[in-house]
């Protein structure tokens, strides 16, 4: 699940921790490194189990109705198309979903304000009254709910982005990108696979992994060499006219760009700058785009980088 776009987001995070620390020691900022991308992967666990958790709920409102004093004929006789949602059914019993919650003790029992307030959004939604309109009933059109749901009530939702940032801070960022994944998850899941569904893994594979332990490391390193390539093409500018935030990116952008012979310079270069886009000024991302292309053109002509 851990993509190469979350990496780099994590290393500019940590490069920069690591400075502003004082740069004492690089054992404990790669510790922290792959820590704070272990708890992204929690996050994906914590967001699939929010649609167990909100069709907990909905059965909570059903029983409570059913226990009134008086209830009404449509409370005695509830439409249970929501809460018997095979999708959830089989997300809630998936091996993997509940080996984390046992593991990390991890629940939204102590949220159930906002699981109310997200499945009473969900209910007066277009999405959930026609599903519970259909007489109609699949699997597929279970799972297609949730899709539909997730992408309209917790993809950009404020609320849960304030109660998650107070949960962890390593969750800032990295909720958009998981979110991706979790839309990925949704429409993987097939019936026959039951509790034994796989979720995505916390890595695609060990290169992966090495890619962030080297990518970082390099950055450490080698920054009195990015530092001068970034000076020579500054046009006699001192590095302190330039925001910190722009001369880590290109520190990091550099280490990537010399040290990984297969990813293409232009993808490096349009990661690098997006990550301004979200971390630095208005005009870093020109500025480092500009920078970026005149130290990769000096490169090729000094024959120190012969990859496209």
């Amino acid at each position: 699940m851990i993509n190469r776009d979350l990496i780099r987001l994590k290393v500019v995070q940590i490069v920069y921790a690591y400075y502003q620390n004082g740069g004492k020691n690089l054992d404990t900022a790669e510790k922290e490194l792959f820590f704070s991308l272990n708890k992204a992967y929690d996050l994906y666990n914590y967001l699939l189990l929010l649609m167990v958790e909100v069709t907990k709920y909905a059965e909570k409102r059903i029983i409570a109705g059913k226990n009134k004093l008086r209830p009404t004929p449509e409370e005695l006789n509830p439409n249970m198309k929501f809460i018997e949602n095979r999708f959830t059914a089989q997300l809630e019993c998936n091996e993997q979903l509940r080996a984390f919650v046992e593991n990390q003790k991890k629940t939204w029992s102590n949220d159930e304000e906002f699981v109310k307030s997200l499945f009473e959004d969900i209910q007066a939604s277009d999405y959930y009254k026609d599903y519970m309109a259909d007489p109609y009933r699949s699997y597929e059109s279970d799972r297609e709910l949730w899709r539909k749901l997730y992408k309209n009530f917790v993809f950009n939702n404020p609320k849960l982005d304030a109660l998650l940032e107070e949960q962890s801070l390593y969750w800032n960022d990295d909720k958009e990108i998981v979110d991706t994944f979790v839309l990925k998850t949704i429409k993987r899941f097939d019936v026959k696979l039951g509790a034994k569904q796989p979720l995505l893994p916390e890595y695609k594979d060990e290169e992966d992994q090495e890619f962030a332990r080297r990518l970082f490391r390099r950055t450490i390193l080698n920054a009195d060499y990015y530092r001068h390539l970034v000076m020579e093409n500054t046009r006699n500018w001192n590095l302190d006219r330039i925001a910190f935030m722009d001369l880590i990116i290109m520190q990091i952008a550099l280490a990537e760009i010399l040290s990984f012979p297969n990813i293409p310079i232009s993808v490096s270069l349009n990661e690098y700058v997006e990550l301004a886009k979200l971390y630095s000024t208005p005009k870093s991302p020109s500025f480092i785009n500009g920078m970026l292309d005149a130290i990769v053109n000096q490169l090729k002509k000094e024959n120190k980088l012969t990859k496209n």
